[in-house]
């Protein structure tokens, strides 16, 4: 998926806890086999030309399709996995990995955990006990400089943005890369979701405050391209007081 994942476990580590760790690592492995775009041989980017059908594909990815066909509705089409003409559901399904990695190790009793992939963070419980997570944004225009702290427990924080990877992001309405700001950060319950509606209201741009504050269970904050910020009134987030080498190993993700 063109990224680097990671995992903080913060449950003492029990033989079942090991066991879903390297289970979760496998099954990113897979994902990356059947999703990546970077591959060729990707199941997605055979199914994009053509060589195989969609009955032919496991039934994972027609969950994913259906996914991306849902969040495609809820953004008004600012969220698409066909944007260019070309099968691409990795807006959604990096979200996804990480969210389905962060249950199987909550199912084998690691409560406390926060898989990691890009831009996108996928929190379980507490930090420690009786504290929350404290997670640091990255300031896209500022390299070494956090935007805000993510506070909280149980959180899915998603970054998208087009300072690391250029202009990766199209607008689906005319196919052109998305002129949005220089970083959207989208919170919310649960990653999937979260992840992709990061992407859509980047590529809104303008528009993205206003809808996501019209969202229930999701809030967001972004830094614009002159270096302003604004954020949806229930943002659970607070001006950075340290960077990023300041937050007690807590660091935030990059944006992706």
């Amino acid at each position: 998926m063109g990224t680097v994942f990671s995992f903080d476990i913060r449950d003492p580590r029990t033989p079942a806890i090991e066991v879903a760790l390297r289970e979760a690592v496998r099954w990113l492995h897979h994902v990356d086999e059947v999703y990546s775009t970077y591959r060729p041989d990707s199941v997605v980017c055979r199914l994009s030309r053509g060589e195989i059908g969609l009955d032919e594909c496991c039934p994972e990815v027609r969950e994913v399709l259906n996914l991306c066909k849902r969040a495609v509705r809820h953004t008004g089409g600012w969220f698409s996995h066909l944007a260019g003409g070309v099968l691409d559901p990795s807006g959604l399904v990096k979200g996804w990995s990480i969210e389905r990695a962060s249950r199987m190790l909550r199912e084998a009793g690691a409560h406390n955990t926060s898989v990691t992939g890009g831009g996108d963070r996928q929190l379980g419980g507490e930090a420690a006990p009786g504290s929350p997570w404290r997670i640091g944004i990255p300031h896209p225009l500022r390299p070494g400089d956090l935007c805000t702290v993510v506070t909280g427990r149980g959180l899915a924080i998603a970054t998208s943005g087009d300072t690391e990877r250029g202009a990766h992001i199209l607008n689906p309405h005319h196919g052109m890369p998305a002129d949005g700001p220089a970083s959207v950060t989208v919170v919310g319950a649960r990653l999937t979701m979260t992840d992709a509606y990061a992407v859509a209201a980047f590529a809104m741009g303008e528009c993205a405050r206003d809808w996501l504050e019209s969202l229930d269970g999701y809030e967001g904050f972004a830094v614009t391209r002159d270096g302003g910020t604004w954020r949806t009134s229930g943002f659970p987030g607070e001006a950075p007081s340290a960077t990023r080498t300041g937050l007690s190993g807590h660091q935030g993700p990059a944006p992706a």
